[in-house]
């Protein structure tokens, strides 16, 4: 039968079923096989074919109709895994009713009264459709799907490589065969690399995309704040339950982890070879991401039997989470394979950085959102891969590539989301005191990027970017702030060396952030300003030999630090400094920061496109609830400090229990310019007082800049009389050599904010996982104009 003549009898079946209004019966086979029996529609077809409004209609009028046909198709997907597959009219059985599934869960979701539906048992039914059973051992039809896609996923000669040596082989049984010995690609705990084979490819692709429809469900719930919500969907894929757990999860990380866009390192390979491979691997990287949603700050641990989990597993940590793939992923272990997870992450997340030297030498991916939280969750959830990750300087080649996306997505309202991901993966790196020793490597990869051009290490790079993107990101991005330079104060004493340009750009940073109007017009923005000295207190204290720049830049900008010193803290000033505000409205001057001229080659970063669609996020906690601080004894371990109960922390910061971070229904955006408004009495809004600004200001840590400015200004001032100097450099040669030991106040302890699991944050990466799939899945449009309740999709 032609194509055309197909797709005419799936739309006369499709129009017969939304004009019947009288229940077509569940045995009526020829009229239910019109759907997938003879026909060869591809996924498009389905989807325009079978329109919106028509699936509406069934489901308002005639309900038993649309229960019918989703109960008939899971039962098509049920007898295709129990036999195998092995004819091609079987094949295209499975793969339309996999197609028409993807199509109706959507609208089967977004109706309250339907959500229950997959998860009751269909009467008369029992398992294999005879009627005949007793309905007691009747699954639900949840669970009959998700076990019936799991099964077709490891199918012979349908998904996988046939083991069969001829064709007189007997066909190998799908209930007796080991599916890990067909795991789809060479990695973690699996040294086979199958052959590639587009067919198997297109098929995996197929049942993943239902897979990832039928856990959608998490889309049509509304964010809720506790995030406590399981998905049952999910919850059942990844259990016990699923015999074929640790082969597929080991197959989607695998798949994704070996796929090497550029077409097996030959540059421009990807103009001659369509690459069937990607859209595999997206769905892959979608699929594990959603199956990891796990919220590890409540996460209890029931038993699981480790026994089939193999080598590739630790099996002498205790017994994860009940999630199998969370489980899974906590307990690898072995070096070769983090080696080999950490390579094919950072080779993918550098790939749009490639097209910068060679343009269209490799295919552009699409999916490095996905990567990041794919990145996050395994730091996250398996610290000994975190601290394998810090080992080497390999960490470099991820950090690199977030902060490119960091630089180029900061004018951009619709990647806010891309910019939180990036800023948290560092932060969490930023705890360990690995990170800021590898920082110091010299950074030589010259990525076109807007930012200044300089000389100097990794740690410079990250200076330069974050002074970028908060002098000139978007006004969406000023609740990370505080993040950002969390991160900044984390590394700072570990850094040895920082050039010139980073330390104009500190510098600036606090120029910009201790002018009055800007200390005064909100009750959280002096918490910048304490960040700041706290890196320049520690890069003194711990690292004063190699950084005569920074030690430069603070004696040259000293009036800055006496300005903070002098703060006024009288009504009258008070009031004169935010008369001052009303005629700034600019957030932060650039005057003063000298801006280079910007890397050959790089594009400024754009604005989003007008019309770009984009989801909504829920704001994310306060940095105190995001962070625990811990102390770094003498011999470099760390000590959690306690915070003293609703005490207004020792920097300044604001008393425990106070979090504008818990605004769910909100944006971060909205929420900062909230705190960050014009402080007036009147409506209850918060107003600077004099009492408020000396409580903080007692607190500034000026000490150790005082002093230090106290022994080397004159020194300084010296030389430039007696040899009628001008010149930097040779200013910079007697700091160099200068010291200060015992001229400086007893070293501080080093405090470590470490990023610790919260509800908040889980609920904030389900919220931009699932947009960013909404969002991704365009071809078929999967989600699109439905009613989705757990984000907003909104247009630039």
């Amino acid at each position: 039968m032609g194509s055309a003549d197909s797709k005419l009898n799936f739309r006369k079946a499709v129009i017969q079923l939304t004009t019947k209004t009288q229940p077509v019966e569940a045995t009526d086979d020829a009229f239910w096989d019109q759907f997938w029996a003879d026909t060869a529609t591809s996924v498009q077809d389905v989807f325009a074919l079978v329109p919106a409004a028509e699936i509406r209609a069934v489901r308002e009028e005639s309900p038993s109709n649309l229960a019918t046909l989703c109960y008939k198709a899971v039962e098509k997907l049920v007898q295709g895994a129990e036999s195998g597959c092995h004819s091609e009219k079987e094949k295209q059985t499975v793969l339309n009713c996999s197609r028409l599934l993807t199509r109706v869960l959507p609208y089967i979701f977004e109706d309250p009264d339907w959500r229950g539906f997959f998860w009751s048992t269909v009467p008369g039914a029992g398992r294999g459709g005879q009627g005949e059973e007793d309905d007691e051992n009747a699954r639900p039809l949840a669970e009959s799907l998700l076990l019936a896609i799991a099964d077709l996923l490891f199918c012979p000669d349908f998904t996988v490589h046939s083991h069969r040596r001829s064709a007189v082989d007997s066909a190998e049984d799908i209930h007796s065969l080991d599916s890990c010995e067909y795991i789809w690609e060479a990695g973690v705990g699996f040294a086979h690399s199958p052959q590639p084979n587009y067919v198997h490819d297109l098929n995996r692709m197929e049942l993943l995309k239902l897979l990832l429809t039928c856990f959608s469900e998490a889309m049509y719930l509304p964010p809720a704040p506790d995030s406590g919500s399981t998905n049952p969907w999910v919850q059942f894929f990844c259990s016990t339950e699923n015999r074929h757990a640790l082969p597929l999860f080991t197959s989607l990380l695998n798949t994704v982890c070996a796929y090497d866009p550029v077409g097996y390192g030959i540059p421009y390979n990807h103009l001659l070879f369509s690459d069937y491979r990607e859209p595999l691997v997206e769905e892959a990287a979608q699929v594990l991401i959603v199956t990891l949603d796990h919220d590890s700050a409540t996460s209890t641990s029931p038993t699981v039997d480790g026994t089939a989990t193999g080598t590739a597993m630790d099996d002498a940590d205790p017994p994860g989470p009940e999630n199998l793939f969370v489980n899974y992923l906590s307990r690898i272990h072995r070096e070769e394979d983090f080696q080999f997870i950490l390579k094919g992450m950072a080779r993918l997340l550098s790939n749009p950085l490639l097209q910068t030297y060679l343009p269209n030498s490799t295919k552009k991916i699409q999916f490095h959102q996905e990567l990041l939280v794919l990145f996050w969750k395994l730091c996250d959830f398996n610290k000994k891969f975190l601290f394998f990750v810090l080992k080497s300087s390999d960490v470099l080649d991820v950090l690199v590539p977030i902060l490119y996306f960091l630089n180029d997505a900061r004018a951009d309202q619709s990647r806010v989301g891309l910019m939180h991901i990036g800023v948290f993966i560092l932060l969490l790196l930023s705890g360990e005191r690995n990170f800021g020793v590898r920082l110091n490597k010299p950074y030589s990869v010259r990525v076109p990027m807007d930012i200044p051009v300089f000389t100097g290490t990794h740690a410079d790079l990250l200076i330069v970017v974050f002074h970028k993107i908060i002098t000139s990101g978007h006004q969406r991005l000023q609740p990370l702030f505080d993040c950002l330079l969390t991160v900044v104060v984390n590394v700072s004493p570990y850094l040895k060396s920082l050039s010139m340009v980073a330390a104009n750009k500190l510098l600036h940073l606090l120029e910009a952030f201790s002018t009055t109007w800007f200390l005064f017009s909100s009750a959280q923005n002096h918490h910048l300003v304490f960040f700041l000295l706290e890196v320049f207190n520690n890069i003194i204290q711990y690292q004063f030999d190699g950084n005569s720049n920074l030690v430069y830049a603070i004696i040259r900008k000293r009036g800055v630090f006496h300005q903070l010193a002098n703060l006024p803290a009288d009504p009258p000033a008070i009031h004169k400094a935010l008369q001052r505000r009303r005629r700034a409205p600019e957030p932060l001057s650039r005057t003063g920061s000298q801006e280079g001229a910007s890397m050959e080659g790089s594009r400024p970063a754009a604005p989003a496109e007008p019309g770009t669609l984009k989801t909504s996020l829920v704001a994310t906690p306060g940095i105190d609830k995001l962070t625990e601080k811990s102390q770094v004894s003498e011999d470099g371990t760390l000590r959690s400090l306690q915070p003293e109960p609703q005490q207004s922390s020792a920097d300044g910061g604001p008393a425990v229990g106070t979090d504008e971070g818990d605004s769910w229904s909100r944006e971060p955006g909205q929420v900062w310019r909230e705190r960050r408004q014009l402080p007036s009495t009147a409506g209850g809004q918060w107003s600077p007082t004099p009492e408020w600004v000396l409580s903080w200001k007692s607190k500034l840590p000026l000490q150790t800049i005082m002093r230090l400015l106290q022994v080397l200004v004159p020194q300084v001032e010296k030389i430039c009389i007696d040899k009628g100097l001008t010149d930097e450099s040779e200013i910079l040669r007697f700091l160099q050599h200068g010291t200060l030991v015992g001229l400086l106040p007893v070293p501080h302890p080093i405090l470590i904010r470490k990023y610790q699991a919260n509800s908040g944050t889980t609920a904030w990466f389900r919220t931009y996982m699932w947009g960013v799939i909404y969002l991704r899945n365009v071809d078929p449009p999967v989600w699109y104009d439905t009613d989705v309740k757990l984000f907003e999709i909104q247009r630039v």
